[in-house]
């Protein structure tokens, strides 16, 4: 049996945690990424450079707890300091300091995952998206509008995002995150860009993202255009949207959810994928020899192999993480649960359906899903650009972190042309 344990374990180990080409303060790959995540959200105004460094001098890697700590302390401090200045009258200093806050407390939040239970990961989240609301509020454009989207039974959170006020029909582009973002992130590393580049936007979260997963608790489904769909639908009712020049983005995780969708929802005149997803279950067992599904499906080797990756993750924060936020997102009890409920989430019969143009956006340096661009794009029927990003430019890591300039640049240059 720990023929299919060991190579499994080695697997994710390589997978989830990437051997970055940037190092940014800690040698824990993880640790590493996530302060390059926020370190780099400060070119678009949600965190700044000397804030993220004196919090990251606090914590130790693979230390949770102090990651919690030190960083809802500095998103306390902002938050402390937007109040006042905004009693001073101050009201685009404060717009500033809440938007940093509200960064701070996402990242603080990050790490909690592995008990669902925890009280801190719903106060924690809904500080960070009440500093974001208050934030945007202090400021009159771009318009920033909280929405809620129908689905089903319930309803889906979402930011609808005016260039402007003039009421002049524009292209819209709709953003979703992937495996661990929020829309809040999505407004300062995506949205702003789009609304500089006279586009509106509509951000929302799904099942297992976001407010839904922790509020909801509505996992992620892999048929995305039952998602999709009604956000569409919601779109078409504001007076702001070209019905003919709508378009999707998915980033990360949403490099498969994006694609999916698109391929059952005809009104998307284009979709982004960043980056490109095109089997999510094939990163957990690419290297896993003959037998290892059946294995999988055995109550007994599945017991055995979940006590073998239970006790890597006690040693490895990376891998610690990769797991405890697929069972929080997925809704699964074990690691080996976990693995076999990304079975669906394949595009392999699915891509060749897609008709609107796709953009295909790969990293060089992404360990994450390595490889899984190229198949999507080379799965596609339809009008396609492969867009690689390199480390010449300094743009390799996973979704372009670090580099948000050069990443919104060459996307949003392409959707010009092509909506």
């Amino acid at each position: 049996m720990k023929r299919y344990i060991i190579p499994l374990v080695l697997l994710l180990v390589l997978l989830a945690l990437p051997v970055f080409a940037l190092k940014v303060y800690y040698d824990d790959p993880q640790y590493s990424f996530q302060l390059l995540r926020t370190l780099g959200e400060s070119v678009y105004g949600a965190a700044d450079i000397s804030e993220c460094f004196k919090t990251a001098y606090r914590i130790k890697a693979g230390d949770e707890e102090g990651w919690y700590r030190e960083w809802s302390k500095t998103a306390n401090e902002l938050e402390t300091a937007g109040n006042k200045f905004l009693a001073q009258g101050h009201r685009l200093s404060a717009s500033e300091a809440l938007l940093r806050a509200s960064n701070y407390y996402r990242t603080a939040e990050f790490f909690l995952h592995g008990n669902p239970n925890d009280p801190r990961i719903l106060k924690t989240w809904r500080k960070s998206r009440d500093t974001f609301l208050r934030s945007v509020s202090l400021i009159d454009r771009p318009i920033v509008l909280p929405v809620k989207i129908q689905y089903g039974k319930t309803a889906l959170p979402g930011y609808y995002c005016l260039a402007d006020n003039s009421g002049k029909k524009r292209p819209l582009v709709i953003i979703h995150t992937g495996f661990d973002g929020t829309q809040e992130e999505l407004y300062y590393t995506v949205a702003l860009p789009a609304l500089q580049r006279g586009y509106n936007c509509l951000l929302f979260e799904g099942p297992g993202q976001g407010e839904v997963i922790r509020v909801q608790q509505l996992p992620f489904r892999p048929d995305w255009e039952k998602v999709v769909t009604p956000v569409v639908d919601f779109a078409l009712t504001r007076p702001e949207v070209d019905p003919q020049r709508i378009a999707l983005m998915g980033i990360s995780f949403g490099g498969y959810l994006a694609p999916r969708a698109a391929a059952f929802e005809p009104r998307l005149k284009a979709c982004i994928a960043n980056g490109g997803v095109y089997d999510f279950h094939a990163n957990f067992v690419a290297h896993a020899p003959a037998g290892f599904e059946k294995e999988l499906d055995d109550p007994n080797a599945a017991k055995a192999i979940d006590q073998d990756i239970y006790t890597r993750m006690e040693q490895d924060p990376g891998l610690r993480w990769v797991f405890e936020n697929g069972m929080f997102t997925f809704r699964a009890k074990s690691p080996t649960e976990l693995i076999k409920m990304t079975r669906p989430y394949t595009l392999k019969d699915v891509a060749a359906k897609i008709k609107c143009k796709m953009l295909v956006v790969d990293s060089a340096e992404d360990k994450d899903m390595p490889g899984q661009a190229i198949k999507l794009y080379n799965a596609l029927k339809c009008p396609k650009t492969y867009l690689l990003f390199t480390a010449e430019e300094g743009a390799e890591e996973h979704c372009q972190m670090g580099a948000l300039l050069i990443s919104s640049e060459k996307i949003y240059n392409w959707l010009d042309k092509n909506i």
